[in-house]
C-alpha cells in the first residue's frame, strides 16, 4: 500500500463553498496589488485596452442615436392617406378615428379640405387664381404615423397596403425610398462595425495574452518551486487569469470614460444642429444594454486572453 505524502493546503480541490470563495476572493485581491505596484505599466496597458473597445463601441452608439433620430423625425416613413371626394370633415374624422385606434398606428392626423385648401394658398402663390374656383377641390388627408414596431420599410409598406383596403380612403402615398436608403446604409454601417469589434476584440486577445505571458516568464521560477510542492495547473493558473480580469475590467471603464466624454463633447455642436431644424434631439450616451455589454465584455476578454497564454505557457514550465 503506498504511503501518502503531506497534504499541500491550497492545492488540492477545496469542496467547502465558502473556502473556495475565500481563495478566490485573495487572488482577485493579490492579483490586484501585482498591477498596482506597477501603475503606469498597468494603465498603458488598461488604455489600449479601452481605446479598442471604446471604438466599436462609441461608433454602435452612434448608429443607435441616428436610428433614434430617424424614428422621432415627424417625417419618419409617413403615410398620406387622401379620402375620396364625397367624404365631409365628420366622416374623414371618423376614418381619423378609425385608422388611430390600429396598434400599428402611432398617430393620425386629419388635415381638412380647408385646411389643405389654406396651406395650399399658402404655398403655391396662387391665391388669386384659387379664388375663380366655385368649389375647394382638394380632398380630406390624413397623414399617418406608423408604430415604432412598423416603422421599418416593409412594415409601413404593409401598413400601406392595409390601409388602401378602406373603401373611404381613394389613395395613399408613402415614400419608402429614402426610407430604404437609410436603412440600407445603417446596416452596412452596422455590419462594418461588427467587423471592427471583432478584429478589436482579437487584438484585446493579444494584449492580454502577451502581458501575461510576460508575467509568466517573469515568475517562472516561482511557478516551478510551486509545482514541486505539489501545486497544480489549477491553482497555478488563477492568479493569471485575474490578472487578465483585472486589465479587461479596467479597459472597459476606460472605454465608457472615452465614449461617455467623446459623446459629451458631440452633445452640443448635435443640439445646436437639432435646433436649427426644430428638433428637441440630443444624443442618448449610454444604454443600459451597450454599457452591460461594454462591463461585461472587457473582462471576459481579458479572462479569454489570459486563459490562451496561460494554457500554452504553463504546460512548457517543468520543475527540474
Amino acid at each position: 500500500m503506498k504511503r501518502r505524502g503531506p497534504k499541500q493546503p491550497g492545492f488540492r480541490r477545496n469542496r467547502n463553498p465558502l473556502r473556495w470563495l475565500l481563495r478566490h476572493a485573495q487572488n482577485a485581491v493579490a492579483a490586484l496589488g501585482r498591477l498596482a505596484r506597477h501603475p503606469l505599466a498597468t494603465l498603458m496597458t488598461a488604455s489600449v485596452i479601452g481605446i479598442a473597445i471604446a471604438l466599436p463601441s462609441g461608433l454602435y452608439l452612434l448608429i443607435d442615436n441616428v436610428r433614434a433620430l430617424t424614428g422621432n423625425w415627424d417625417g419618419a416613413s409617413s403615410i398620406s392617406l387622401f379620402l375620396a371626394e364625397d367624404i365631409d370633415d365628420r366622416e374623414a374624422e371618423k376614418v381619423r378615428q378609425t385608422i388611430a385606434a390600429r396598434p400599428d398606428v402611432a398617430e393620425a392626423r386629419l388635415i381638412t379640405r380647408e385646411q389643405a385648401l389654406a396651406e395650399f394658398r399658402q404655398r403655391s402663390g396662387f391665391g388669386e387664381a384659387l379664388d375663380l374656383l366655385d368649389r375647394n377641390p382638394l380632398p380630406p388627408v390624413v397623414l399617418v404615423r406608423p408604430a415604432s414596431g412598423a416603422a421599418s420599410a416593409d412594415a409601413t409598406e404593409r401598413l400601406a397596403q392595409d390601409l388602401q383596403r378602406y373603401r373611404e380612403i381613394d389613395l395613399v402615398r408613402v415614400d419608402l425610398q429614402w426610407v430604404r436608403r437609410l436603412e440600407a446604409i445603417t446596416r452596412t454601417l452596422e455590419r462594418g462595425i461588427y467587423v471592427l469589434a471583432g478584429l478589436l476584440g482579437a487584438a484585446v486577445l493579444l494584449i492580454v495574452g502577451n502581458t501575461v505571458r510576460l508575467e509568466i516568464q517573469n515568475r517562472h521560477g516561482e511557478i516551478e518551486v510551486v509545482k514541486l510542492v505539489g501545486g497544480t495547473n489549477a491553482f497555478i493558473r488563477r492568479p493569471f487569469l485575474y490578472e487578465g480580469f483585472w486589465y479587461g475590467l479596467l479597459g472597459a471603464l476606460i472605454a465608457i470614460v472615452l465614449v461617455v466624454g467623446g459623446l459629451w463633447l458631440m452633445q452640443g455642436p448635435v443640439q445646436r444642429l437639432a435646433g436649427l431644424y426644430q428638433s428637441s434631439f440630443s444624443l442618448d450616451i449610454f444604454t443600459s444594454g451597450t454599457l452591460l455589454g461594454v462591463l461585461l465584455g472587457g473582462p471576459l476578454l481579458g479572462l479569454a486572453g489570459a486563459w490562451l497564454a496561460v494554457s500554452r505557457h504553463l504546460a512548457r514550465i517543468q520543475p527540474e
